[in-house]
């Protein structure tokens, strides 16, 4: 479980998560149509590096690839490829992850190309609306299952599904630690929140049904139905009434 509680500690943290937002900050203005999926992981990789962190991703289980990029139905670990190139229309998911001086940071944001339609916009603004909600609910005494709910109930109230088989997570010195944080749940239940506690809160949104299976590659996963899908996460801290969004 991350939790972090010495100075040196929490700038560490700070110092990943600032790296993942400006990765994302710049793949977001590179981003439009005619660049390649691979295009985007390279400058993703680059600018890691050149900020002296690790790509978290890359060779993680195996994953080939520094940035996660997903595209209109793919909901999550898009692989990157140079024969697939970005058309006007598209939501892209960049889902990057970076790891310096002992701690992980891991966000992720939905990019809209060109003219989307008015079904894909409404669903990457829900999405971001979800995971603010979901953020607010992480204070210090709150449960896990409070951000879930937040998460849910806003989701569905827009008409929408969250992906059930997918899940946010603690992180710190792993990528992935405890506790799971699921994008549904009943407000109060589920572990209780304390000060230090570091949480990737990352709803993944579909258009249509909730169903999700993953591709032969064994990583991008895609909705059952063929609807499109949205992602958003930050990394946060949990600190007193307001948490610290590491990844803002």
């Amino acid at each position: 479980m991350g939790i972090v509680t010495l100075k040196r500690d929490v700038a560490a943290v700070r110092e990943s998560c600032r790296i993942v937002r400006k990765v994302l900050t710049e793949l977001a203005q590179f981003i439009q149509p005619g660049v390649t999926t691979a295009e985007i992981n390279a400058l993703g990789r680059d600018i890691l590096r050149a900020e002296g962190a690790v790509p978290s991703f890359l060779n993680y289980n195996g994953y080939p690839a520094a940035v996660c990029v997903s595209i209109n139905r793919e909901v999550v670990h898009g692989i990157p490829s140079a024969d697939r190139a970005v058309k006007d229309g598209d939501i892209v998911g960049i889902d990057v992850g970076a790891y310096k001086n002992g701690y992980h940071g891991d966000a992720a944001e939905t990019i809209m190309v060109g003219s989307v339609s008015p079904e894909a916009r409404r669903l990457v603004e829900v999405t971001y609306e979800a995971r603010s909600l979901g953020i607010a609910a992480a204070v210090h005494g709150n449960c896990v299952g409070d951000i879930g709910h937040a998460v849910q109930s806003c989701v569905e109230a827009n008409g929408f599904s969250v992906v059930y088989q997918l899940v946010g997570h603690g992180i710190g010195r792993k990528l992935h630690e405890k506790p799971q944080v699921p994008n549904y749940g009943k407000a109060g239940k589920g572990m209780k929140l304390s000060n230090g506690l570091l949480l990737a809160i990352e709803p993944m949104v579909n258009a249509g049904a909730s169903g999700v299976r993953c591709l032969q590659d064994g990583w991008t996963v895609v909705t059952d139905d063929g609807s499109l899908s949205a992602h958003a996460e930050n990394t946060i801290m949990v600190n007193g009434n307001e948490p610290e969004i590491l990844t803002a």
